[in-house]
């Protein structure tokens, strides 16, 4: 696992990667680390919360380990799940072998890590150093945050048939919520938080620099600056997150373009716009700024 010893360093292993961090995301990640804290992400859809668990991964040098969650997710589902399929057949070939079963011994045997599927948490308990990413927990219930909460406040489980599992290492947590609820503020006490907003202009030009060396200057440049303006103007019903940006002006540039002008812009709403109501807005919206 690689180090570093303060946030601008820190930042600087994330720049090699294309991970574009201010200070202030820069400084809140170090003291994650620093502190053995999980990081819980909130902002708008697109604004590079999954995407700073993925440049932490590859910029330290551990492996990511990622946790979707979902409506109904429960504590079995992130933890560990029983072979059942292998266990039977392992039953079955002692059965066949004419050999007196010892019912303790064979039982010991079932529930051994042998037939162990490790899920997403208990992976990052066993494997860490790792990152363990927690992605959009605001769609989880409040039974999974609590189980979350209880599991992030030792970095340990139990299993009733082996023990209790601890981390040697704990691993580098990042959550993330757009906020389509309130976490509880039990699993906020746990965590350091950060508010990613949208970058500036400047800063989304970098970004996509980083990302994409291979485009224009000049087409980076106005791809962003009318991105910036159809959030600034708001009439859509999804406003473009850094990654539509990203994508945005990859597609651009796919059609040999080096600036982006009104037919260039037409022809590649579908990775600006997933919704057929902003498709219709962003014709007229981007004939007014590029007609």
């Amino acid at each position: 696992m690689k180090t570093h010893s303060n946030p601008a360093e820190l930042a600087e292993l994330l720049a090699g990667v294309d991970y574009v961090a201010d200070e202030g995301l820069a400084t809140v990640a170090h003291l994650s680390l620093a502190l053995q804290r999980p990081l819980l992400m909130e902002g708008e859809p697109g604004t590079g919360k999954t995407a700073l668990a993925v440049a932490l991964s590859e910029a330290l040098e551990i492996p990511l380990i990622r946790l979707q969650c979902y409506e109904g997710i429960d504590a079995q589902q992130a933890l560990y799940d029983w072979d059942f399929a292998r266990q039977i057949l392992h039953l079955r070939t002692l059965e066949a072998s004419a050999v007196e079963l010892d019912v303790a011994a064979t039982e010991g045997v079932l529930h051994s890590e042998r037939f162990l599927l490790a899920r997403p948490v208990l992976r990052a308990l066993q494997q860490s150093p790792a990152v363990l990413l927690v992605d959009e927990i605001d769609r989880a219930d409040d039974e999974f945050e609590a189980f979350l909460l209880e599991t992030l406040s030792d970095y340990q489980v139990s299993i009733p048939e082996l023990g209790t599992i601890r981390a040697a290492t704990p691993p580098v947590v990042i959550l993330t919520s757009n906020r389509t609820r309130d976490v509880h503020d039990a699993l906020k006490r746990r965590c350091l938080y950060h508010w990613i907003d949208h970058p500036d202009l400047d800063r989304e030009v970098e970004i996509v620099r980083a990302r994409l060396p291979q485009v224009s200057e000049r087409l980076t440049r106005r791809v962003v600056e009318v991105v910036q303006q159809l959030r600034a103007e708001n009439r859509l019903v999804k406003l473009p997150g850094v990654a539509e940006t990203i994508d945005w002006a990859r597609a651009v540039h796919e059609l040999g373009r080096t600036d982006l002008d009104l037919d260039a812009a037409l022809l590649t709403l579908g990775a600006l716009s997933k919704y057929r109501e902003d498709t219709g807005h962003l014709r007229t919206l981007l004939s007014e700024q590029l007609g």
